[in-house]
């Protein structure tokens, strides 16, 4: 049976200033289907769905959905006519309730004689987080309280209505527990067999291979081809995306196994006996060429120590040390050779309405001022070398940050720690949406 066309991208291109995110790329999308993009960091895949979606317009090209011209003004507009996105970065409203940030830009739905009726967003918001299955968190809580995979959830809820015929999830499932997963699989499941139509983004080969309907691959913002389920069923299917996805071949193994796993004996961090919040007596020693893993489940307070490495949590009890010397806030831990790359990308690692050359030269500025002058030319050096390094894809340093991959952005957040040469490395989550 013939399935029906819902959205139509007829020659899109984006231009970021002299960096092009898109070239006239032509898709279909259809109802009853979960639609896998698959790319290499910058390859184009969240700009498409962003523009689809409303966060931002083409530089040229056209689009159209359910047969007429589309040109959604914003999110919010593309969400009124069925169209919902949740995004790789954090994108709740701090300082508001749950059902607050539910009920964001519809509070028209709850009010009358322009006055909000609050119990009744509450009772809807909390029927929202019911009816998925989500009794832990409270439509009266503050989204503050929340771990950053509640916060998650909650996005996934809001952009989900009776009216949406398209759900864009881009790279949503790095943040979440398995249980996480397994509430969002069910959910775009329940939205296929319903004629909606998911778009989902990830870097999980496994995900997209057990979850994705067909398959579009994208490579420096162009569409290199298409696999319905069939072709991804066939034997050397993910081999084939692979090289679809970069171009060339690449091998099985995807991990070095030649490091070698002995340290220096000197301590180069250290916890003693550090209580804060749920932590309780907690000690640890990071000794010189040592890599310490952290895991545990949602909850656990994993992401609460790295954060106190950097001085980031005020302990009730105890001391953290870098390199033997006594650290209580983040400028102490900079200056101590620590570096610090946040889960909460946007809004904690990056400054994201700055350039690259910014962002990277931010903890080494000392290092580079005579008394208040400040070398343009040593910027720009330190800030290339950094960008060559990690080949991040942009123009030139100049180009801000807000415009790039979320990959990209991630090598950002690294470049401005190995340009200072820090020697401690305090990493959260630091492969979330990374390729």
């Amino acid at each position: 049976m013939k399935k029906e066309l819902l959205i139509e991208v007829s020659n899109l291109s984006k231009d970021f200033g002299q960096a092009r995110a898109l070239k006239n790329v032509n898709m279909k999308f259809f109802r009853g289907e979960i639609r896998g993009l698959i790319g290499e960091n910058g390859s184009g895949k969240s700009t498409v769905t962003s523009i689809i979606s409303g966060m931002q317009t083409a530089t040229s090209g056209t689009m159209s959905y359910k047969g007429k011209p589309w040109n959604p003004k914003n999110m919010v507009d593309a969400q009124r006519h069925g169209i919902s996105m949740v995004l790789q970065e954090a994108n709740t409203a701090s300082h508001c309730t749950v059902a607050e940030n539910l009920f964001a830009g519809r509070f028209d739905e709850c009010s009358k004689f322009g006055m909000v009726n609050m119990k009744e967003v509450n009772a809807k918001a909390q029927k929202m987080l019911d009816r998925f299955g989500i009794t832990r968190i409270k439509a009266k809580d503050s989204i503050d309280s929340l771990t950053f995979e509640d916060r998650r959830l909650v996005e996934i809820v809001r952009c989900i209505s009776d009216e949406t015929e398209v759900c864009v999830f881009d790279e949503t499932t790095t943040a979440l527990s398995l249980e996480g997963r397994k509430i969002l699989y069910e959910l775009i499941h329940h939205l296929k067999d319903n004629g909606k139509c998911v778009i989902f983004i990830s870097h999980d080969m496994d995900e997209i291979m057990t979850q994705c309907t067909n398959l579009t691959v994208l490579r420096d913002g162009d569409i290199i081809g298409h696999l319905d389920r069939k072709e991804m069923d066939a034997d050397g299917a993910a081999k084939k995306i692979r090289y679809m996805m970069v171009g060339r071949e690449i091998g099985e193994a995807y991990y070095r196994d030649d490091y070698d796993i002995s340290h220096e004996d000197e301590v180069a961090l250290e916890f003693r006996q550090v209580s804060f919040g749920s932590i309780k007596k907690f000690s640890l020693k990071l000794h010189k060429g040592e890599i310490i893993g952290l895991g545990g489940l949602s909850g656990c307070g994993m992401h609460d120590i790295g954060r106190a490495a950097f001085g980031l949590e005020k302990l009730t009890e105890g001391t953290i040390e870098i390199h033997g010397k006594k650290i209580t806030t983040p400028l102490q831990a900079i200056k101590k050779g620590a570096g610090y790359i946040s889960k909460n990308r946007d809004t904690e690692a990056l400054i994201i309405d700055g350039s690259i050359e910014e962002n990277i030269v931010l903890p080494l500025l000392p290092k580079l001022s005579h008394f208040t002058y400040i070398s343009p030319k040593k910027e720009a050096a330190s800030a290339n070398k950094e960008i060559e390094t990690f080949r991040i894809k942009c123009a030139n340093g100049k180009q801000w940050v807000s415009t790039l991959s979320g990959g990209n952005k991630q090598k950002v957040s690294f470049a401005k720690w190995t340009a200072n040469n820090s020697d401690v490395l305090i990493m959260d989550c630091p492969t979330r949406g990374v390729d």
